[in-house]
């Protein structure tokens, strides 16, 4: 496959296109210098409408397109619990988390462990998180963006790194998450007006090799045709039951793999932190959520589609790019912007997410207590470059040879996030909870993990992760009451924020409620 001058074209539009609205929206009044606020926060003016954008142009980059397409191919409708449950988790987060993060007026989620613990957690955990964000998820966006533009273009993946690196830094760098969120905007237009046009081209594939014609007619097709696909509840017989294990995606670690990365994880509660108001954030996440609902569409579907167009695919992260081929030349560049798009403004999202937390928890705390607002500024962009040219260099060896790049994620991220849900719960419910317990909650998740994964590689990870959770809330309660504490002087007292929501997030909270309840009664 290959561009014509027209998608060229098309494409390069939308790269300077996106470039000059990034500066844009960037500059500042007259004599007035952007500060750390500014830049990390963009001056916690977002509206709604750019938080629930930003929510999903964040979260959906290559790792969702390429690796749950993937999984979709492998798997089927079942990985879109990812998805769907993540709408529901979103709601809980917007209801009950993000009051008490706005009310302590925090920038990072290490900031915030502080307040509540000590300086020994904010510094554990920041480094922890700069870690994971450098070494697996930024790592991952740019391997799975190269492989995708290497399968529809045939540029080198080396060229395909680099052209990712330069040009989301190039867009992001300047403006800080102000950049980010407002071009996000475009971003998810094009995102799913792209992604769209593969499910629906693929399905159309599907009923002219039947002989009809039409989406709709193809999915039909698809029913009739692979039906297994279609189950959202895994039977322990089924060879992807380790992946998703049945009912436990709906009552077990998946909860706790979500409330880590849509409550607890910088790179997404960044966006929501610098909202102009409470009400404001939570707008935006009941948008995100009904966003999700519609993301299968988008990232699943033209994996299951491809497991009937193209079943003998080596590997399944192919499936998508392969899908890309069926959309015509004219209308290609569009599509592959999109693609673009997606990955861009991820990798955007997490270097900001990365220099902020360097910035404000290492820098600011430990190196350079005294930096002007300037000098935060420029240490914040020089660290998003060194943090994606690491990135570009380790891409190949770490992730070359892992046939499903989504599910190696998952895997790996949940070493972490059974401590990481811990610590925040117990923090925000349990007055008790000590600094101790946390850092031992933090070390055992990793430890616990490591050994089920070593000794037990049957253990479906999602429940592993649940396992680990449990066992990492009972140690950190144990340590507690061994050490004889009382409610501590830095416990937060929930008497004091008003959990209270508007009629609006209500109403859309029901709404989001009642289509997954409909979803699976119909996919169970």
């Amino acid at each position: 496959m290959s561009l014509s001058p027209l998608d060229i074209t098309t494409f390069a539009v939308y790269c300077v296109l996106l470039v000059g609205i990034a500066w844009w929206v960037s500059r500042e009044k007259a004599g007035h210098e952007k500060n750390s606020t500014d830049y990390f926060l963009a001056g916690k003016s977002l509206p709604w409408w750019a938080i629930g954008a930003s929510l999903i142009a964040a979260n959906i980059s290559a790792e969702q397109i390429i690796g749950m397409s993937g999984s979709g191919f492998a798997i089927g409708l079942g990985i879109a619990s990812y998805e769907w449950m993540a709408a529901i988790t979103l709601l809980i987060i917007g209801k009950y988390f993000l009051p008490i993060f706005l009310e302590k007026g925090i920038s990072t989620m290490p900031q915030f462990l502080e307040q509540r613990y000590d300086s020994r957690v904010r510094t554990v955990m920041a480094i922890f998180w700069l870690a994971l964000y450098t070494f697996v998820n930024l790592t991952s966006i740019l391997w799975l963006g190269a492989l995708a533009i290497n399968a529809i273009t045939g540029l080198d993946l080396v060229y395909g790194l680099g052209f990712l690196a330069v040009f989301s830094i190039g867009y992001s760098i300047y403006g800080g998450l102000k950049a980010v969120a407002l071009t996000d905007i475009i971003q998810v237009v094009l995102l799913i007006i792209g992604g769209l046009m593969v499910s629906f081209l693929a399905l159309d594939q599907i009923a002219e090799n039947a002989g009809g014609s039409g989406a709709f007619q193809g999915f039909s097709i698809m029913l009739a045709e692979i039906p297994e696909k279609f189950d959202m509840i895994l039977d322990p017989s089924n060879e992807h039951y380790i992946s998703l294990p049945g009912i436990s995606v709906l009552v077990g670690g998946l909860w706790i793999m979500n409330l880590s990365y849509w409550g607890f994880n910088q790179y997404i509660t960044q966006r929501t932190l610098a909202a102009k108001s409470l009400a404001e954030a939570q707008k935006g996440i009941a948008f995100a959520a009904y966003l999700k609902i519609l993301m299968p569409l988008i990232v699943v579907l033209p994996g299951m589609a491809a497991a009937m167009l193209k079943p003998e695919l080596a590997q399944p992260d192919q499936a998508y790019p392969e899908m890309m081929k069926l959309v015509p030349q004219g209308l290609l560049g569009i599509t592959f912007a999109a693609l673009v798009a997606a990955i861009a403004s991820s990798l955007g999202s997490m270097v900001n997410s990365i220099s902020t937390i360097f910035t404000m928890d290492i820098y600011s705390k430990m190196i350079n207590q005294n930096a002007t607002e300037h000098k935060k500024v420029i240490v914040g962009r020089s660290v998003a470059c060194l943090a994606m040219l690491i990135a570009v260099i380790i891409a190949r060896p770490l992730l070359g040879n892992f046939p499903q790049a989504f599910q190696f994620i998952q895997e790996f991220t949940g070493f972490f996030t059974p401590g990481i849900v811990t610590i925040f719960l117990l923090g925000f419910f349990w007055k008790r909870a000590t600094a101790t317990s946390a850092l031992v909650a933090a070390i055992a998740s990793v430890v616990l993990s490591a050994l089920f994964w070593k000794f037990m590689p049957g253990l479906p990870f999602i429940d592993r992760v649940g396992i680990v959770f449990i066992a990492c809330v009972v140690l950190a309660i144990v340590i507690t009451l061994i050490s004889g504490a009382k409610e501590q002087s830095n416990a937060i007292h929930l008497d004091n924020i008003d959990f209270s929501t508007r009629t609006s997030f209500n109403v859309l909270s029901i709404g989001v409620v009642l289509i997954l309840v409909a979803l699976y009664s119909v996919w169970w």
